[in-house]
């Protein structure tokens, strides 16, 4: 029952619409509505700049670094428990499917590439590490962004399977 309530809590974090609070906020505008009609941080970086979208970035990331963490407040956790990962996992794919779904948004929000990574970086450090270590290679060989991030995806599920599972 408690991992339900944390579950529901985590979605509810995630849900916070960073980039639309912010830019109905500070400029009077949906972010919804300007640029790609996304609302995540690459869109808040084309549409308002470079300030607004490093702290769009950062709130959507922690959004999931803090759900993932929620786990921690239960009785007693096992942090090297395999129940406990797929608990902090879950956690933080609620977290994503908010951002993506948020409810204070009408369901309307961003792609949740800042909110996977953080999810990532809670659970994984090192993990995320390797990922920014990837796309900044990937950066360089492209400049198609959606290839970017689908290319990011697959090699950190990739290496997050052989991390968890074959360690």
């Amino acid at each position: 029952m408690n991992e339900l309530l944390l579950i529901i809590v985590a979605y509810l974090l995630g849900s916070i619409p960073t980039s639309v609070w912010v830019s109905k906020h500070f400029f009077n505008i949906d972010i919804r509505e300007w640029g790609s009609g996304n609302a995540g941080a690459m869109n808040t970086y084309r549409v308002l700049g470079t300030k607004w979208g490093t702290l769009v970035l950062v709130v959507d990331m922690m959004k999931a670094i803090v759900a993932v963490n929620l786990a921690f407040l239960l009785p007693q956790p096992q942090p090297f428990d395999g129940l406990f990962l797929t608990l902090q996992i879950t956690l933080g794919l609620a977290a994503v499917l908010g951002h993506i779904f948020p409810v204070w948004a009408n369901f309307r929000g961003g792609k949740g590439v800042a909110s996977i990574f953080g999810m990532v970086l809670g659970i994984q450090p090192n993990l995320a590490v390797f990922g920014l270590a990837f796309i900044t290679v990937v950066l360089f060989l492209t400049q198609w962004l959606s290839f970017r991030f689908i290319t990011v995806g697959i090699a950190l599920s990739i290496t997050f399977f052989l991390v968890f599972f074959y360690s």
